[in-house]
């Protein structure tokens, strides 16, 4: 394969064995506190409800730059060329890396493992070869795709979108990338494939027909349905939402607008969102918004686990180190019945200054065991049931028969005017805010 011979038996992360498991109050520079996969909460191993999985966008190919300054960080495995050698170099590295810090799943975009090439044909032969070798080092391993993606927002050729491109040739490229990064998907033995429209959308409705661009969204998911359908691909759709960045508005801009879309064009049944932590940040959510959203609509599918700042208009994609935004995380995805079809995928990136290779697992690890946290925190103030019961108590009037009936639908405006006009009196009860936020944090 172009001249290149494994590198399996030379250590990419030199040095660094796999992460052990420490007590709490270890003073250890590396190790798991928390998290401990056979561990039992609510009746299934903590390995079984976190599902954590790498992106690879950001363990192998962010160099950390920014608007102001050139990448930093140190990939010794890694020449900086695009190269299939070096594609399959980055692969090993990748694989070394889930191993020692105990990770079982991974995500990509196709351009993060392979380069485009001058024709689409050249593009689809180098990815097969690179995805052979994902093959290869997957039965190894022993690890999983979680979901696959295609990377439709960095060439210069989806400037103005890719499924809503104002130009058929670029939604034509589009639906033949998103055919092979399927394929590819299906062929890895990956769990679900995503959408993410990160520039289906407009910066101005000047030059843009929103109603055709929607349509024309529409259409390219029910073609991925389809065919998704013909290959045989059992693995879960999901919509990723964000409302902006890099365009000003994004037709995926939160959990309620990809709901409402789906449902307008008839793709519900086949799709299940993906949420972001950040992109709920830049909606002008919280994550647990967004979650609960979900759950309310049976709609539950991934989450993408980071965080953000909430000053910072950008998605600045940190890790997630807080247990007490997991632990509010691990609440609804609990209460939805648990992430069954997909997982915690780390869609972060190490700060600039962590540069060195070792800091991938320092910042992997600390979300690990933030999500740990999280995860028997939340079972703990399930099975405490003070904060579960006063939200029952809160709710108790609907209980009654007329509260019944109005949920069932069997109740007119007509008969409440009647119930109105005959009650001179009504009672409010405190929300106990502080109380509750109180008791969430007695378990954290």
């Amino acid at each position: 394969m172009f001249g290149y011979s494994s590198s399996m038996s030379q250590e990419a992360f030199v040095g660094v064995e796999t992460v052990p498991f420490v007590e709490r109050d270890s003073k250890a520079p590396l190790g798991f506190r928390h998290y401990r996969p056979d561990d039992l909460v609510e009746g299934k191993s903590m390995h079984d409800h976190l599902r954590f999985a790498s992106c690879y966008w950001h363990t192998m190919r962010n160099g950390l730059a920014d608007p102001f300054g050139s990448a930093t960080a140190r990939m010794p495995w890694d020449d900086g060329s695009d190269h299939v050698d070096n594609c399959l170099r980055r692969a090993d590295a990748f694989f070394e890396f889930l191993r020692k810090c105990r990770i079982d799943y991974y995500c990509f975009h196709d351009r993060d493992i392979a380069p485009e090439r001058a024709t689409l044909a050249e593009t689809n032969a180098d990815l097969d070869r690179v995805v052979d070798h994902f093959a290869v080092l997957a039965r190894a391993s022993g690890k999983k795709l979680l979901w696959g993606t295609a990377c439709l927002f960095a060439h210069p050729r989806y400037v103005s979108g890719a499924a809503t491109s104002p130009r058929l040739d670029v939604f034509t490229h589009a639906a033949a990338q998103v055919k092979k990064a399927i394929e590819v998907t299906h062929r890895l033995g990956g769990e679900g494939y995503v959408f993410w429209g990160g520039r289906e959308g407009y910066t101005t409705l000047l030059n843009t027909d929103m109603k055709r661009e929607r349509e024309h969204l529409a259409h390219f998911l029910h073609m991925a349905v389809d065919f998704k359908k013909a290959i045989g691909f059992k693995g879960q759709f999901y919509i990723e939402p964000k409302p902006r960045e890099p365009s000003v508005h994004q037709y995926d801009s939160d959990t309620a607008a990809c709901l409402a879309f789906l449902r307008e064009f008839g793709l519900m049944p086949h799709f299940k969102l993906n949420l972001e932590t950040n992109h709920a940040t830049l909606a002008g959510h919280s994550i647990e918004h967004e979650l609960a959203a979900c759950r309310a609509a049976n709609a539950l599918g991934s989450v993408d686990a980071n965080s953000g700042t909430e000053n910072c208009g950008w998605d600045t994609d940190e890790f997630p180190t807080d247990p007490r935004l997991t632990t509010k995380m691990m609440l609804e995805i609990l209460a939805a019945g648990g992430l069954t079809t997909g997982g915690l995928n780390f869609d972060a990136k190490r700060r600039r200054e962590s540069f060195e290779p070792i800091d991938l697992f320092h910042a992997h690890v600390a979300g690990m065991d933030a999500f740990a946290r999280g995860l028997k925190a939340a079972a703990a103030i399930r099975a405490d049931g003070r904060i579960a019961r006063f939200v029952q108590q809160r709710y108790a009037s609907w209980n009654s028969p007329l509260g019944q009936r109005i949920e069932n639908g069997e109740v007119s405006f007509d008969e409440l005017e009647k119930l109105a006009l005959e009650c001179h009196a009504w009672g409010n009860e405190s929300g106990r805010q502080e109380m509750l936020e109180h008791i969430l944090h007695e378990h954290i």
